[in-house]
């Protein structure tokens, strides 16, 4: 994708903060037992696990002119090192150049790293994406009802799987699926660009995304999960490039990234009305930082809308988005069951937006007709501290469920500027600041003032955690490559 999307005449009046760059620490030695027929200068790089083995893409027979497809290339180097898993792990190393391949797996205790200037671009032929089941926790595909396309680079059943670089590019060359999603012909569900499932010890950092066919990251079943230094970039028109989407984890550190999205920057989920109420495996434990946002059509993170395992004890802080529609909003709905409780939210520097917040208890897409219309959400636990808005539309839109109210919503120290709605299209021009229904909860020193079904409690501070979440004391080590 070409910086034309984000210098648009949509994004001219706006100051966009640059690009998180990555850091690199130096460390210890790699002891390289694969030959390698090929040489690259020396490199150092920051990882959760460093590896003893080492290997060259190229010396598998892949060629980097972005027409040869390197699918079995990809496929034969992991394979190789996969048998170093249980001595000291294997890392596969991706040089410049642009690698045309279709789907490929990971294995455990290894590191796919891609060198500055190194870009792996998704294949657009269909027959090199093999076709995986439905989600357990979704029953069908999220495109269509059949089954899904494996993501670009997949992972199932792992541990200890790191994919990092030097700020390289993985080009998921998105406009082949947008088109037939958006033509009505796809059968199953658009590939993501990158999925790892029933897997532990996730690293994912210091590269840029750009174009995937739907999702980015999508971590699903998973636990200790660090995500941080990624650039992820898709047109703000593109359908449903959600940026990073934990599904159903645990113990998740997600930090410095910059996303401009067609869809939500990130999404917290954890299954889809009837199917994920029997998977049963909440979304928890997660912290997000550092993140600015990019996403004129939704949010810069959304609890749900497929939230029917749970989620629970979500923490954001630092956190900035430039014209987009919402910050940090729930989605849920009649029928969803699960709960999304114990949330805390503080420090967002927040500019044009349509909402700053956003709750709904009528996002009611629904997988099938099998849904179980009794099955309410427990929507509890909100808190929101210390945000500044400029250039607001709507202060806040908070529509709980009829007998189903969400309740226990805090925000202090909040100040929003409102812009003159008499000038924003297809908005009433008396349109209210806040509107509210089925909700409960208090506010202090909020502007504009808040409905009454938030009334003001004086010197009120919301709560954020003291403690510290086990995923935040992982730190990482210090690597060397030596050719």
């Amino acid at each position: 994708m070409s910086h034309q999307n984000i210098k648009s005449p949509r994004f001219q009046n706006f100051y966009i903060i640059g690009v998180i760059s990555a850091f690199f620490i130096f460390g210890s030695l790699v002891e390289c037992r694969v030959p390698s027929s090929s040489k690259l200068n020396n490199f150092d790089y920051t990882a959760i696990n460093c590896r003893k083995h080492s290997a060259i893409l190229t010396d598998f027979g892949a060629v980097g002119d972005g027409k040869t497809l390197n699918t079995k290339a990809f496929n034969s180097a992991i394979t190789k090192l996969s048998q170093y898993s249980n001595d000291g792990g294997a890392l596969l190393i991706v040089p410049p150049g642009k690698w045309l391949t279709g789907s490929f797996n990971l294995t455990s205790h290894f590191t796919l790293f891609l060198q500055k200037d190194a870009v792996i671009l998704g294949s657009q032929d269909e027959s090199e994406w093999p076709q995986l089941p439905v989600l357990p926790s979704y029953g069908r595909g999220r495109d269509a009802a059949g089954g899904r396309f494996s993501s670009l680079i997949f992972g199932t059943h792992l541990t200890d799987v790191i994919i990092t670089g030097n700020n390289g590019t993985i080009d998921g060359q998105g406009s082949y699926w947008w088109d037939k999603l958006k033509k009505d012909e796809l059968n199953l569900t658009r590939p993501y660009l990158i999925e790892i499932m029933y897997s532990d010890q996730i690293q994912i950092s210091n590269l840029t995304l750009i174009n995937s066919p739907s999702w980015n990251v999508h971590p699903i079943y998973s636990s200790d999960i660090i995500i941080n230094g990624l650039t992820i970039l898709a047109p703000v028109d593109s359908p449903n490039t959600d940026g990073i989407n934990p599904d159903s984890c645990t113990n998740v550190r997600i930090e410095d990234n910059y996303i401009v999205s067609g869809d939500d920057c990130i999404a917290i989920k954890s299954g889809w009305d009837q199917y994920g109420i029997k998977f049963g495996k909440p979304s928890q434990k997660i912290i997000i930082r550092r993140l600015t946002c990019i996403s004129p059509d939704s949010a810069m993170i959304a609890l749900g809308s497929e939230m029917s395992g749970g989620i629970q004890d979500v923490r954001v802080e630092d956190l900035t988005a430039i014209n987009t529609e919402s910050a940090v909003r729930i989605k849920s709905a009649v029928g969803r069951g699960g709960f999304v409780k114990d949330i805390f939210v503080k420090g967002l520097n927040l500019n044009t937006m349509k909402y700053v917040f956003w709750m709904t208890g009528s996002y009611g897409q629904h997988p099938d007709n099998g849904f179980d219309p009794k099955a309410l959400p427990n929507v509890t636990g909100i808190n929101y501290s210390d945000i500044m808005a400029k250039n607001v539309t709507i202060a806040g839109q908070l529509e709980g469920i009829s007998n189903d109210p969400y309740t226990g919503i805090c925000m202090s120290n909040v100040a929003i500027e409102m812009s003159n709605v008499e000038k924003v299209e297809k908005v009433p021009k008396k349109k209210l600041p806040w509107n509210c229904t089925d909700i409960s909860g208090v506010i202090s020193n909020v502007v504009p003032q808040p409905c009454e079904l938030l009334p003001e409690k004086e010197k009120l501070e919301c709560p954020y955690p003291s403690d510290k979440l086990a995923i935040e004391s992982v730190n990482f080590k210090t690597c060397s490559y030596k050719s």
